[in-house]
């Protein structure tokens, strides 16, 4: 990867890209097609108002926010991109990334944040598809076109373009100019299309005691010993007089949970993959590894001495402790049999608006072999997505569940050409499909679950995840 720092300010524009463009092309005259990532630093503007300004309906895009921490990332169309599928998947997609990376180029404004190559992925739970013709690949990653980001009060736009023999300089750095001055030229237009929930048709995929008798029979198992744990979802499907406002619905989650990660991806087909997930899957940065463990929960208190008497038997309840020290262990365990060593801190709460839930930080260093997707292959799925032991949890998943998760409960997020990144995993979250959603919960089962109270928990995310779409 080559870096070559250069301001891009309003007198050079252009003729400064169309320069550059054209060495890089005289450069590669004996060469396969390079990629040439140039970056931009502009006034802060929302990402999401770009999304809902310049964004068709049918073209590629992905959205990952992180609104607590005033982090957010857009990519708009396709450069290059990687479909795939199977046990190799992760693999994959590793070397799709390196060898990308490896021949990039950087121009411009590289040491804004989030400048340069970032290649965004999803996966779904299962490697293979159940279904021919499921909406979304097992494995996706592409580099966008297109890349709008802001940290903080700092914004970055990022054109990635294909240098080969066929690339006009004048032309190219004309269009992307003048993009770059559309994107600039973006303000906030808030949307309001709330429907309210008296509004909506709604019917759960399969019958709430299909759901309750899957509780039961999973008890037996664990009872026996066959099954530690397992993580149990239910989906609902909801139809509303007029389409879903994929703007409205992303602004409405990161307003409600501004400490969840908020993400959207499409397929160019008419799906959308949206959610706000509390649960951190992996972040690299520098080296230094974050992950978490997220699993044991309760509902919010509905006045503050309730709260903190639900948060009280949430800390102490030896279910939902143990329920929360096996997702440990799993991720301490896999971490180092990658050669890790973790360090973890006391479990705390992390409390959202309508549920509260055991949190156990964990950190490593990370060696120069390891790369973010060999973390993310190891970890996924946790137990807190799928079970312990977890192969065996991932049958039974397959037998009970009556749908095919998708992108549910999996991992979302992107790599740099450094190899930083960070992934969440795709919990409450939903399909949306025009006028359709397929929304998605689940629950955690240990030996003195109770197959109501499991119910009552996955409606509640789900019913949350609902008013914040419509």
């Amino acid at each position: 990867m080559t870096i070559t720092p250069c301001r891009l300010d309003r007198a050079q524009n252009q003729t400064a890209i169309a320069q550059f463009l054209a060495t890089c092309k005289r450069a590669n005259l004996r060469k396969s097609s390079q990629i040439v990532s140039i970056s931009l630093e502009i006034e802060p503007i929302d990402p999401l108002a770009v999304l809902q300004a310049i964004v068709r309906p049918d073209q590629r895009h992905f959205y990952f926010e992180k609104s607590g921490q005033q982090e957010a990332i857009l990519a708009i169309d396709t450069t290059i991109e990687l479909k795939t599928e199977g046990k190799n998947r992760f693999v994959e997609a590793k070397e799709f990334i390196r060898s990308a990376s490896t021949n990039a180029i950087q121009f411009g404004d590289s040491e804004t944040p989030f400048s340069g190559t970032h290649f965004f992925c999803s996966f779904s739970f299962f490697d293979q598809p159940l279904q021919e013709n499921l909406s979304f690949p097992s494995a996706s990653v592409f580099l966008p076109r297109w890349q709008v980001s802001r940290q903080a009060d700092r914004c970055t736009i990022v054109a990635n373009v294909v240098i080969d023999q066929t690339l006009d300089p004048e032309r190219s750095s004309a269009q992307i100019w003048q993009k770059f001055q559309t994107i600039r030229a973006v303000k906030h237009q808030a949307i309001d299309l709330a429907i309210g929930l008296n509004k909506l048709a709604r019917k759960d995929f399969s019958h709430t005691n299909h759901f309750k008798k899957s509780v039961l029979s999973v008890l037996e198992s664990i009872q026996k010993k066959h099954l530690h744990k397992i993580v149990l979802a239910h989906a609902l499907d909801v139809t509303l007089p007029i389409p879903f406002n994929l703007v409205n619905s992303l602004n409405n989650l990161r307003r409600l949970y501004s400490n969840c990660y908020i993400f959207s991806t499409n397929n160019s087909q008419g799906q959308t993959f949206i959610g706000a997930s509390p649960e951190r899957l992996v972040k690299i940065h520098n080296q230094h590894l974050e992950t978490d463990a997220l699993a044991g929960s309760a509902p919010r208190g509905k006045t503050a001495i309730e709260d903190i008497q639900l948060a009280d038997r949430l800390l102490s309840s030896q279910k939902e402790t143990h329920e929360h020290q096996v997702v440990i262990d799993f991720i301490t365990r896999h971490l180092e049999e990658l050669g890790l060593n973790t360090q973890r801190s006391s479990a705390r709460l992390l409390q959202l608006p309508n549920i509260q839930h055991l949190h156990t930080p964990i950190r490593a260093t990370v060696p120069s072999r390891v790369h973010l997707l060999d973390v993310v292959a190891k970890l996924h799925p946790t137990p807190a997505v799928a079970g312990a032991p977890r192969e065996l949890a991932c049958e039974q998943i397959r037998h009970y569940e009556q749908f095919e998760r998708s992108l549910y409960a999996a991992p979302i997020g992107w790599v740099d050409q450094q190899g930083n990144g960070e992934f969440a995993v795709g919990i409450r979250s939903a399909v949306l499909n025009g006028c359709h959603a397929r929304l998605f919960a689940g629950a955690g089962i240990v030996a003195g679950s109770n197959p109501d109270k499991e119910l009552t928990e996955v409606q509640l995310k789900l019913q949350a995840l609902l008013a914040a779409l419509v």
